[in-house]
Order: C-alpha cells, then structure tokens, then sequence
C-alpha cells in the first residue's frame, strides 16, 4: 500500500514538506504544487520550489499541469533537462480558474489530447508517468474518454478522485463510479478523496481491496499525522496530535522567519498551515489566527490552541 501526500498550492512548498517528512513518519510521496509552463519556461517560483535543497532526502515528484501538447512537450522536456525521473501528469484540478482555461479536468474528455498524453509517455521511456485524475469536468463518466488511453501505456499509477470538477470538493465522492473505473484500469489505481481519519482510510482499502494506494491532501493539512496513525495502528488521542502539530508549525514558523522580512510576508506564509485545522484546533484560536495583524498577535492566538 503506498501512501501520497497530494500537493496543495500555497500550502506543500519545500519547507512544508521538509519539515513534516523529518516529523511524521509514513514512507509518504510527496508532490510539488502543479508546474505551470509560462514565457517560454518554468515560473521562477516553480523553479525555485523543485530545486529547493529542502527537497533532499524525500521521495519527491513534480506535477505538471498543461492545456495541450506544446505545453506537455515542454514541460517534460525542462523536468528532464533538470534530471526528474519521474513526473505527474495533473488531469484533475477542479478549479474554474485552470478548467476555464482548458487545463486540470478539462484535459479530461480532450480525447485529441489524451492521444497526445499517450505519445508522450511512449516517447520518454526513461521517465516514470504518473497521472491524476477527476471523473470529469461535468460528467461523471468523461473518464471513459481518457482511460482507453492511458490504458495503452505504463503508468506508475493513477490518482483517481471520484468526484466531478463542477462539484469541487462539495457534494458526494462516487464510489460507484471510482469501482467501475478500477475495474477497467490496465494501470494502479491510487484513490483520493475525503479522507480525514484513519477510519476513513480503513474504509476505502476494505471497500476496494485492488487499490494500490492512498493519496491524501486536505486531511494531511488538517491532521499531519494521519497516515503515522493508520500504518501504526494507532489513533493518537487529541492532545498528543496538538502537541506535534504544534512542534512542526514551530519549526515551519522558524524557518519562515529567517528567511522572510516583517511581519506581514511572515504571517501570510505561516498562517495557512492553519487553513484546514479548524475542527482540529477549535473555532476560537482558528478565528484569531485568521484576524491576526502581526506577529505578536499571531503568537497570541496560536497560543489558544489547545486551551
């Protein structure tokens, strides 16, 4: 079973992923928030972020996300000019702002393009493809669309989060759907999705015992130890989940602080580790992080957590 912490933009940067890697333990795959390819390249933050030398020591994977073949070309050519074997292919980002622009799940029922990403994997045998994937962008069976594809070539494996992009992160996962997608799938199937607890990941490998791993974004954000607690067998109670959640926001806030000038380039850094914590760490500090204006009231509100 492989687990996979799915990236988050704003969230999973270089030092996000250093410092929970040294923390948690997980054997866990981490990805970069998805790369752009923009004025003939990589965006600089992009560059800066794969290259990182926090990137050391952890298992790490680019994702690229791309609206036709000019961009794929590129950008696989690029990751490996920079010596990445491995690269994910994001088919699935929900949000209007890439869907809007024939990007993440709009690739989906891009059949012209699903040829393309075809080609593309055959061509560059040295490098190991992965994708990730919705069930569509406004349909719930646009994936027959690309599979036949990605069924022609080897994948390492394919991320599958069972919703429809219109839907975002609202409404119900389709599992009836994810199952009839997990049967027809040449390649590994990884499965993502509203998964918060251990219990929640129980479930799924108990309901899909064929799946091959586990990729979690949100409830990592929310709960940093959760994949520890569910390979360890272990549930850890509330208070030694603060305590450590709160070891690894110091050392996170820290390296922000040493790096970054004033407080207002601080706290728009660190205040997002919080941004999925509020059933975790309580409304009342989760609301003070929130309206926290510099530092020492930033301090004083992540002080409440756990009061």
């Amino acid at each position: 079973m492989q687990f996979h912490f799915a990236p988050v933009q704003g969230h999973t940067d270089a030092a996000y992923r250093h410092f929970h890697s040294r923390l948690y333990k997980g054997d866990i795959t981490y990805y970069t928030p998805f790369i752009r390819y923009e004025r003939g390249g990589l965006r600089p933050k992009d560059l800066k972020d794969i290259t990182s030398r926090l990137n050391a020591g952890i298992h790490l994977v680019p994702q690229i996300i791309f609206r036709d073949e000019e961009e794929l070309k590129n950008l696989v050519k690029i990751l490996s000019e920079l010596d990445f074997k491995e690269i994910d292919l994001n088919m699935g980002c929900p949000f209007p702002l890439q869907t809007g622009h024939k990007r993440g799940a709009a690739t989906i029922k891009n059949e012209n393009l699903a040829k393309t990403v075809a080609n593309v994997i055959k061509s560059n045998p040295e490098i190991s493809f992965s994708v990730k994937m919705r069930l569509g962008l406004d349909n719930k069976d646009e994936w027959r669309t690309l599979l036949p594809y990605l069924n022609q070539v080897e994948l390492t494996h394919l991320t599958v989060h069972p919703r429809i992009a219109r839907q975002q992160y609202g409404g119900e996962v389709d599992l009836e759907q994810f199952s009839l997608l997990l049967k027809e799938s040449k390649n590994p199937v990884i499965y993502n999705g509203d998964l918060k607890t251990p219990d929640d990941i129980k479930k799924v490998v108990e309901t899909f015992p064929s799946v091959s791993g586990i990729m979690i974004g949100r409830g990592l954000l929310s709960r940093p130890s959760l994949i520890e607690e569910y390979k360890g067998n272990e549930e850890f109670e509330h208070p030694k989940r603060i305590a450590r959640m709160l070891d690894f926001h110091g050392k996170l806030f820290r390296h922000y602080s040493e790096i970054l000038c004033g407080d207002t380039q601080i706290i728009s850094k660190i205040s997002p580790f919080w941004e999925y914590a509020e059933d975790e760490i309580g409304r009342k500090a989760w609301k003070a992080i929130k309206k926290a204006s510099n530092i020492a009231k930033y301090q004083s509100a992540v002080a409440l957590i756990g009061e």
